[in-house]
């Protein structure tokens, strides 16, 4: 019987449960998992939000590689006030280096321009909020690797905080860092909206 669960990973945290390097790890989270647990759609040490863990290693084929995308909503925060122009750069696509030497221009996506929402949980190195900034909600069908940080720095914004809040119907909500939900496997496959799970 597989299991399924969300994290709210913290910063400074990698997706992983060992690792040859000095880092915090998903072992550190007070929750007994499951042997075979691993993570699925990493977030790198530096974000936030929402993780997936599971013992079912179809995971990955079934929501990442299929023919159907599925939406990942990030919320981010950029240094410095966005313009409309630039907004809508981010929306049409921009062009990203993918790997050396290696050029890709990003899909069209969602970006919108939103309020700090009120009770989210501080960052131990975000920046005061007297310094210009823009949070953005950013809804993604693709992954490259570090995209979201990759399209802000392409219109000349860094990326200064970055959180998962969503894939698809399966929500952050209000889960404080650090903390684990479990899913029943009927639910955890529908709010992904992924229906041939038993294939």
């Amino acid at each position: 019987m597989h299991r399924y669960f969300v994290v709210n990973k913290p910063y400074d945290m990698v997706s992983q449960f060992v690792s040859s390097h000095d880092v915090r790890l998903l072992g550190e989270l007070q929750f007994d998992f499951p042997e075979g647990t691993h993570a699925i759609g990493r977030l790198d040490n530096h974000s936030e939000g929402l993780l997936i863990l599971t013992t079912n290693k179809k995971v990955t084929r079934l929501l990442f590689q299929g023919e159907q995308p599925h939406e990942r909503t990030y919320l981010v925060k950029v240094k410095g006030e966005m313009s409309a122009d630039t907004l809508q750069r981010l929306k049409e696509g921009v062009p990203i280096c993918i790997a050396e030497g290696v050029d890709y221009v990003t899909v069209p996506c969602n970006v919108e321009i939103v309020q700090r929402p009120p009770g989210l949980f501080d960052h131990p190195r975000e920046l005061p909020v007297n310094v210009p900034h823009t949070w953005l909600l950013i809804t993604l069908t693709e992954g490259k690797f570090h995209q979201v940080r990759k399209m802000v720095a392409a219109v000349s914004h860094r990326c200064q905080r970055l959180i998962r809040v969503s894939i698809e119907g399966l929500l952050l909500g209000d889960l404080p860092p650090g903390a684990v939900k479990e899913f029943e496997e009927e639910e955890f496959f529908r709010l992904l909206k992924i229906a041939n799970y038993k294939d």
